[in-house]
C-alpha cells in the first residue's frame, strides 16, 4: 500500500467513523445522560469491537457473507432489532443519572459486541476491505486497514460523546431532556433506514 493510498484510507476511515450512525447517536445520548468519563468504556468498546470486526471480515467473514447472503440479512435484522431496543431505552429515559442510581451506560463488552450486529459497521468493514486491500500483500493490507480505523476511531467517537457532555447541563431540565432523548431515539431508528434497504 502506497503512502497516498494509506492517506486516502485514513480519510475514508475518519469520514465514515465521524458521520452520523448508530454508534455516534448512542454516544451523543450517552454523553448527555452519563457524561464523558462514564461513556469512555462505550467509546473504547466501539474501537475494540470494530477492529475485531475488520479483522474478521478481512480474514474470511466477508467471503462467507457473500456466499451466504441470508446470513448477512439475518445480521442486519438482528442489529436492527437491537438498535430498536436501544432507541426505546434512550427515548424512555427521563432524568439524568446522578452516578449512583438510574440507568447505566453501555459497557466495553456491550459496545464491542454491538459492532458485530451494527449494519453501518458491516458496510464500513466490507467496503474498506474491498477497496483498500492489496491481493499481493493481503495480510499486511488488512492490518493497515485496521490501523487506519484505530487511528481515527477515538477522535471520531470522542467528538460525539464530548458534544453530548457539553449539552448535559442545558439538558438537565427534565422537559428538554425528555424531548432530546425522544429525538435521539427517532434519529437512531432513522439511521437504520439506509442500511436495511
Amino acid at each position: 500500500m502506497t503512502y497516498d493510498t494509506f492517506l486516502a484510507l485514513v480519510l475514508f476511515a475518519f469520514v465514515t467513523s465521524v458521520t452520523p450512525g448508530p454508534n455516534n447517536m448512542m454516544l451523543f445520548a450517552s454523553g448527555v445522560n452519563f457524561g464523558f468519563r462514564r461513556t469512555l468504556p462505550h467509546m473504547l468498546g466501539i474501537g475494540g469491537g470494530f477492529f475485531s470486526l475488520l479483522l474478521g471480515v478481512g480474514f474470511g467473514l466477508g467471503a462467507l457473507l457473500e456466499a451466504v447472503p441470508a446470513l448477512y440479512t439475518a445480521l442486519k435484522f438482528l442489529g436492527g432489532g437491537y438498535l430498536l431496543f436501544i432507541a426505546w431505552k434512550i427515548g424512555a429515559s427521563r432524568a439524568l443519572p446522578d452516578g449512583k442510581v438510574g440507568g447505566q451506560p453501555m459497557t466495553f463488552l456491550q459496545a464491542a459486541a454491538f459492532q458485530w450486529v451494527n449494519p453501518k459497521a458491516w458496510v464500513m468493514a466490507v467496503t474498506a476491505m474491498t477497496i483498500y486491500t492489496d491481493p499481493d500483500r493481503y495480510a499486511l493490507s488488512v492490518l493497515l486497514v485496521g490501523l487506519a480505523f484505530a487511528l481515527t476511531n477515538m477522535p471520531s467517537v470522542s467528538t460525539w460523546a464530548g458534544f453530548g457532555t457539553v449539552m448535559r447541563q442545558w439538558l438537565a431540565d427534565p422537559v428538554r431532556l425528555k424531548w432530546f432523548n425522544i429525538t435521539m431515539a427517532v434519529l437512531l431508528v432513522l439511521s437504520l433506514w439506509p442500511m436495511l434497504k
